[in-house]
């Protein structure tokens, strides 16, 4: 999941060797914290959170096929 997760946002972001992602993994959930470069803050949440919340989507898509929910919150 991580892997998937850090190709999209290095993709989508014009520092990716700024992008951080930590996490930890239980269970049943999976909870992921996002650090990027301020100036690409607003590319990752998108207008509206349409950018985040698709990437939420095809998150908690990967993580049901393991019978998981994956959390993504994204820190300043």
């Amino acid at each position: 999941m991580r892997a998937v997760l850090e190709s999209i946002l290095a993709a989508l972001v014009d520092q990716p060797d700024a992008v951080r992602i930590t996490g930890l993994e239980g269970e049943k959930t999976c909870i992921f914290e996002l650090r990027c470069d301020n100036r690409d803050l607003g590319k990752v949440i998108g207008k509206k959170g349409k950018t985040i919340a698709a990437i939420r989507t095809v998150l908690n898509a990967i993580a049901s096929r393991d019978g998981k929910r994956a959390l993504l919150e994204v820190v300043e």
